[in-house]
């Protein structure tokens, strides 16, 4: 499969043009993946545009493609979104690689009750730039057209707000129905995934009581850093993704 790249100059070239990767892309292009002219590429622009060509010339400050095939891509419906509870060290953002590899459409940052790592205003826009970096490069890796969004932090009354139109899911090993059971219901998914101390009961009470549903992926108890993964892959299964 040939190699995928990014550059917001993918939304508008068209076949038989050139479009040129820059700066980190370029360098990353030439250096760590060692393209070479004449080598077949993929560009994207992370929403939805795909191209195919070929590497003109390479240096690490530019390469350039001739444009061969286009196409747009439309978004999946409807979206899988994931709800990741700030955990400790790097968890958090093995979830966001992990989950942006396995196909998540939004990634939503949970300021949890019992969330250990805690963002203030200034921390909040380090740590989602971070996980949109992320996002971006794990999206390439995996050759998706799309890369999921991450959001601005949120709290659980913003997330129990969105159960009367979406289909909202916290995963709890306590609950006694499995996600394997649940049946997707046309509406945007919303996976919510605990920190490493699990959901608090106020929490678990205030999501249920807005009308969200409480399952659980098997008899073991997964770390907050796979367990949305986890989920994800069973729900693309339901979706028909898979």
């Amino acid at each position: 499969m040939p190699l995928h790249f990014m550059t917001s100059e993918a939304t508008e070239a068209p076949v038989g043009g050139v479009v040129t990767l820059t700066g980190a892309e370029a360098k990353h292009a030439a250096t760590v993946r060692r393209v070479r002219v004449g080598e077949n590429v993929t560009v994207g622009d992370g929403a939805g545009v795909w191209l195919e060509g070929v590497c003109e010339s390479v240096s690490a400050s530019a390469v350039a493609v001739m444009v061969s095939a286009r196409s747009q891509i439309a978004a999946p419906v409807p979206r899988v979104i994931l709800v990741q509870a700030l955990a400790k060290g790097d968890r958090d953002e093995l979830a966001v690689q992990a989950a942006t590899e396995l196909g998540v459409d939004e990634i939503v940052p949970w300021q949890a009750a019992r969330s250990i790592s805690r963002w203030d205003a200034a921390k909040a826009v380090k740590g989602r730039e971070r996980w949109q970096t992320i996002a971006r490069e794990a999206a390439k890796q995996a050759h998706r057209p799309w890369v999921p969004v991450v959001t601005e932090p949120v709290t659980t009354a913003v997330i129990a707000g969105r159960a009367d139109r979406d289909l909202v899911v916290v995963l709890e090993p306590t609950a006694t129905e499995r996600l394997s059971g649940l049946v997707p219901s046309g509406r945007d998914l919303l996976l919510v995934v605990g920190p490493e101390g699990g959901i608090a009961p106020e929490e678990l009470r205030l999501l249920r009581d807005a009308g969200a549903t409480v399952r659980r992926l098997g008899e073991t108890v997964l770390r907050t850093s796979t367990a949305g993964p986890a989920a994800i892959a069973v729900v693309s299964a339901a979706l028909g993704r898979w």
